[in-house]
């Protein structure tokens, strides 16, 4: 039999016990180490996330900014209404929900089509609308049965409106919801947390360019949480700050008024004030409405807009380029004087053709004008005199000079997208073509340049902001439409002041010159039966620019397809003395300039300066259909095809 040791057991006895409190004395350190990490260490950090989960922050979008014109006429404002929503995530079976939902409020396919899209494009914990702009009536049906639907709610929210529907949008743009390319606008301006809940964005016109102006400063409410995340009580509201307004220098009723003389024709105007450079009217047509674009564009109206042969989503007057036929003549006739190349006494014999290189540039009038000096080439419309001036100038001559009046370049106007247009010189061709030979510039193509057509394409603003610093003596004004903007806080009004761009350096002698023979075309020339007895002296030119060559061919217009018709134009400023307003006006392959675009000019101007209103459009005046002393065909079979309408963005320059 085997006897233990006391002694032994007691000292194993021992080393366990101290094994075992070593450990639980470690462990307890452990333990009490993480406690003072958690509770000490990181006590703000964790006491900040106990917060967020327990305070929310909701954003509050702000009221838009109003857009108003020089009268304080609202183009664009805001309402509100009540949107039925619903929250994805709260939703078990949301099909059946929707499809539940549709027997208490009326649900089309349209809105189920357009939901499901947001719910693709938006995180699926957000409110999406399903349908907006709800009745008294719907509301009240559905709130009695509110019960039925979870994470569903009916929320008041503001949409933009523009009251004058078609009028003025190209100019005003429109908003439509927050896309990928947003987003990444929003982020290069810093402004994403100005833009937290905020679902709308300016998309096109003085909507885009004045977007972070417009937009306003958002709000935000502190609101307590329970665990399953419903609201308990608001802790503190900061309130959104409305975004700022916008006055305009556009007079809405000289807008309209000029939309309605176009009729159903396509084209555009611009109105200039010369010595401000504000924008009295933007015209183009057709339009569109910008109310279409707010909740998001069905496809059929989509689908109409944009495949129509019209293309009423262009803004014709800053993106569509166009010969500008003999409305560029009295600029060449003031380059002739500047240069020493005429004199304005100075005459030519014009026999009714221009003999170049071996090929005969003929003039509009069989038999030509006889002698003809340089009032004379402006009222008539002398083609046969601007080809012999071309001639003389060189085409050097001829892109140094319309270069600063803005010619083929960008005005500077405060809206995107605006079209360069075509200033053509040797330099632009070797920059244009790709081939040795198309690179080239041959002498035979400066001839119809000299009457505005050949490469020349300009747009219609070009040719106002060139029109309104003729009238202004050479001083040139940035096109602008914004007059000033008002801060919704203090009030407080930022004034765009006129900005002069340059000014030209022209003999006054010279300018006078040109503008008593730009009366003259008023009075006794081209336009004289559409301005008969206007109460207002005026200054102006007709202009018809070929859409097509004529290889030719005598231009008959009832012979040709309406779509490939003369474009018809016409510039003028009046009074002449002290001009208030200038303009340029085109019609797309409406025959002559006198005969289409001249009596839309002689609307705006009674309108402007007198205060008559026009019972109904502009009509074509009764004139032979075949030919005209202000149009611009020559038997020349050059590259009259180029740049002859509108440019896509692809064929800018």
């Amino acid at each position: 039999m085997e006897f233990k040791n006391p002694e032994q057991e007691i000292k194993r006895y021992r080393i366990r016990l101290l094994v075992a409190l070593t450990f639980a004395l470690l462990a307890f350190g452990l333990l009490f180490a993480r406690f003072f990490w958690l509770q000490v260490m990181q006590h703000d950090y964790y006491q900040t996330r106990a917060e967020n989960n327990r305070i929310s922050l909701i954003p509050i979008q702000p009221n838009r900014g109003l857009i108003v014109d020089r009268n304080g006429v609202a183009l664009a404002r805001n309402y509100s209404a009540y949107t039925l929503e619903i929250t994805p995530s709260r939703v078990s079976h949301l099909d059946a929900t929707i499809d539940q939902l549709a027997t208490v409020i009326d649900i089309r396919p349209k809105d189920r089509t357009h939901f499901k899209k947001l719910l693709r494009e938006t995180k699926n914990f957000e409110s999406l609308p399903i349908r907006s702009r709800l009745s008294d009536e719907e509301v009240a049906r559905f709130i009695a049965r509110r019960f039925q639907f979870p994470g569903v709610d009916i929320k008041a929210r503001l949409f933009r409106q523009y009251p004058n529907n078609e009028s003025a949008a190209h100019l005003l743009g429109y908003i439509g919801r927050i896309s990928t390319p947003d987003v990444e606008r929003i982020e290069n301006q810093g402004q994403e947390d100005n833009y937290r809940g905020t679902e709308h964005i300016g998309k096109t016109g003085l909507e885009r360019h004045y977007e972070f102006e417009l937009h306003g400063q958002t709000g935000f409410e502190q609101v307590e949480v329970d665990a399953g995340g419903h609201a308990v009580r608001v802790l503190s509201r900061t309130p959104p700050v409305v975004g700022n307004n916008l006055t305009l220098t556009v007079d809405a009723k000289l807008q309209a008024m000029t939309e309605k003389a176009f009729g159903n024709r396509r084209g555009a105007l611009v109105a200039i004030e010369p010595s401000t450079g504000g924008v009295l009217a933007l015209v183009s047509m057709p339009s569109y409405d910008p109310n279409l674009f707010i909740d998001g564009i069905s496809s059929a109206d989509w689908r109409e807009l944009n495949e129509s042969i019209d293309r009423p989503m262009v803004n014709r007057a800053l993106n569509g380029a166009y010969p500008p036929g003999s409305t560029f003549k009295p600029f060449m006739a003031l380059a002739a004087l500047e240069l020493g190349k005429r004199t304005a006494q100075q005459s030519i014999a014009d026999p009714g053709y221009f003999n170049f290189g071996g090929r005969t540039f003929m003039d509009d009038k069989k038999g030509g004008h006889g002698s003809v000096n340089m009032y004379q080439s402006i009222a008539a419309s002398c083609n046969t005199y601007y080809y012999m001036l071309a001639n003389d100038m060189g085409i050097e001559n001829i892109a140094n000079f319309m270069a600063p009046f803005g010619f083929g370049s960008p005005t500077g106007i405060d809206i995107e997208g605006e079209s360069r247009g075509v200033l053509p010189s040797p330099a632009w061709k070797k920059q244009r073509f790709k081939k040795p030979e198309q690179q080239r510039w041959y002498a035979g193509e400066t001839i119809s340049i000299g009457i505005g057509q050949g490469y020349n394409a300009y747009t219609p603003i070009q040719l106002a902001q060139a029109t309104a610093t003729l009238a202004n003596n050479g001083v040139m004004f940035r096109p602008h439409l914004v007059k000033y903007i008002t801060d919704s806080r203090s009030g407080a009004v930022t004034q765009i002041e006129p900005h002069p761009l340059r000014t030209i350096p022209l003999r006054q002698e010279h300018v006078n010159t040109i503008k008593q023979a730009m009366v003259g075309v008023i009075r006794e020339g081209t336009a004289a039966r559409a301005f008969a007895g206007a109460e207002y002296v005026a200054a102006g030119k007709t202009g018809t620019a070929q859409v097509y060559s004529l290889k030719g061919e005598k231009y008959i217009a009832g012979k040709v397809k309406e779509r490939l018709r003369d474009h018809a134009l016409f510039i003028a400023f009046a009074p002449v003395d002290q001009p208030k307003i200038a303009l340029a006006v085109l019609v797309e392959n409406a025959g002559f300039g006198a005969q289409s675009a001249a009596p839309i000019a002689r609307m705006v101007f009674d309108y402007y300066l007198l205060g008559k209103e026009p019972k109904e459009p502009a009509s074509d005046s009764e004139q032979n259909p075949a030919r005209n002393s202000d149009t611009d065909h020559a038997d020349h079979a050059d590259h009259a095809d180029h740049a002859h309408g509108i440019l896509d963005e692809t064929e800018e320059d």
